[in-house]
């Protein structure tokens, strides 16, 4: 649908909950406020421009591809979609090629395509897969991040985004798997959300090297949609006695409360 506020607007709707928003005209708009957080986590783990190897799992209308595209040019990306219709529509309807932009959108299964990744290849993996509005178990678990974290150079990234609202049983869940995994984890999400108030996005990001959380956080903080960054001894407590996913016992993402998604 055409964003009747913005002329070069475009929002996916995928089985009545908001997907992607891209704005052809200017790809370093990040209309939702989970993809402005990961923008501000893109921004900085490298120095600015510096172009990524990047791996993005789940493609929707690849806003955050175009996004690297245009904030870091001649960094090379692949996206993994499920789904080869969608595929096909936003490439006729909403085309991300251009000058100088290298992205690669094929269609598969997000860990299968992870797994074919050759070993220290990539700056950075993305994953922001959703089958409807949770988030398959099968990339859920410790062994699943083993691979991310095989794919990743050393001081690479690996970021996720998750949904989850009271008890924050998954959130939890997720946030010990990944540091099972990755010896640096921040987990970022608004405070009411964090406070289990509320149902909504959960942005966990894991490296080999400190993540640049002190930047980050300013960034979270300054943004019209603030939000907090959780790390070190904050986020062990966030996690508690809450063990680390295994294949074993994965499950999907929890079933968000109606009316969790709208659009207008």
């Amino acid at each position: 649908m055409p964003d009747i506020d913005r002329d070069s607007g475009w929002l996916l709707t995928l089985d009545d909950t908001p997907q992607s928003y891209v704005d052809l005209a200017d790809p370093t708009h990040l209309e939702f406020e989970y993809t402005r957080r990961i923008g501000h986590l893109v921004d900085a783990v490298a120095p600015a421009g510096q172009p990524l190897d990047a791996l993005h799992l789940g493609g929707g209308a690849l806003t955050l591809p175009r996004y690297l595209a245009a904030t870091r040019p001649g960094s090379r990306q692949q996206v993994a979609e499920v789904d080869g219709p969608l595929v096909a529509l936003v490439e006729e309807q909403l085309p991300w090629q251009g000058p100088g932009v290298d992205i690669t959108a094929t269609v598969g299964d997000a860990r299968a395509a992870l797994a074919a990744v050759p070993a220290g290849s990539l700056d950075l993996v993305v994953a922001d897969v959703f089958h409807g509005s949770r988030t398959p178990a099968h990339l859920t678990s410790v062994e699943f991040l083993r691979l991310a974290a095989a794919a990743l150079r050393p001081g690479g990234c690996y970021a996720a985004n998750l949904a989850d609202g009271p008890p924050l049983a998954f959130a939890r869940a997720q946030a010990a798997t990944l540091r099972a995994v990755f010896p640096e984890v921040c987990l970022i999400a608004e405070a009411p959300v964090l406070r289990g108030r509320r149902y909504g996005n959960i942005l966990l990001a894991g490296s080999t090297a400190p993540l640049p959380v002190a930047e980050l956080a300013r960034s979270l903080a300054a943004d019209i949609f603030p939000a907090r960054l959780t790390d070190g001894a904050d986020l062990a407590a966030f996690c508690g006695r809450t063990g680390p996913v295994t294949d074993a016992d994965a499950t999907d993402s929890p079933l968000p409360p109606d009316g969790a998604f709208s659009v207008g």
